[in-house]
């Protein structure tokens, strides 16, 4: 008997040991493949082979019957993670409901949904194009896993539609804060002239915070040309003029 509880003993420790091993790496993997570039991996595995496969193997047909798979095995996820999970309290989903109705809601979420092939697009201009342009430009390089990477999974009491749609907004948003400082460095580079519109001007102001300092639209070709000279020395990158990389010049300097 003693032998069988040494034996039980053993056996139940060696099984903690192994479970603290799986736990580590489970949470280790997690961690890598939430940014980029491992994540990109498994957003394509959920987002644009499906599609390619589908067109490939049966055309047309084939991209709609993926679609339609990919959204029933979204909806599926949401309902059978939240009811594993349970309910604890109020969710997102049903404060929006309750503003927008149920039904309604879904749908306009569904609506969006087709807007990730423009952030697939995007996406692989960020990895195949920019690099390039970088290079040849001499513009700042990014991490790219500080920007587009997933984390939200971690927040308190995120279920089923919640936590599905909390990861979508979490790659989109990183994604596209991402591209926007790409293109604040090939805009203030390339193109440092204000608009025409005032009302334009203003809005860009939001994305290009630099478009202030900018030739004013009224201004010659020699004002943009010197301020290209003022902003960029062949030195530092050529960054947009408030990149915290780019040291300005100043006037005479």
């Amino acid at each position: 008997m003693m032998l069988d509880f040494l034996s039980s003993t053993g056996w139940l420790f060696l099984g903690l040991v192994v479970a603290a091993i799986f736990t580590r790496i489970a949470y280790g993997v997690t961690d890598v493949i939430a940014a980029a570039p491992a994540l990109d991996f498994f957003i394509s595995l959920f987002t644009w082979i499906p599609w390619t496969v589908g067109v490939g193997c049966w055309g047309w047909m084939g991209l709609g019957a993926a679609v339609v798979a990919q959204i029933l095995f979204l909806h599926a996820f949401c309902l059978v993670h939240r009811a594993l999970r349970g309910k604890k309290g109020r969710t997102l989903t049903d404060a929006q409901g309750r503003v927008l109705g149920p039904i309604r809601n879904q749908l306009c979420l569904l609506v969006q949904t087709p807007a990730i092939f423009a952030f697939v697009g995007i996406r692989a201009a960020q990895l195949v194009l920019y690099p390039a342009i970088a290079a040849l430009g001499r513009l700042p390089t990014y991490r790219q896993s500080e920007w587009v990477n997933l984390s939200r999974h971690k927040y308190s009491g995120l279920i089923g539609y919640d936590l599905l749609w909390c990861w979508y907004c979490d790659w989109m948003t990183g994604l596209w804060c991402l591209g926007s400082e790409m293109l604040r460095n090939i805009e203030s580079f390339w193109c440092p002239i204000q608009f025409q519109s005032p009302e334009k001007n203003a809005h860009a102001s939001i994305d290009f915070p630099d478009v202030k300092k900018w030739a004013p639209p009224n201004g010659t070709m020699e004002d943009a040309v010197r301020l290209i000279e003022q902003h960029y020395d062949k030195k530092s990158p050529n960054s947009w003029w408030g990149h915290p990389d780019h040291t300005e010049k100043k006037p005479g300097g």
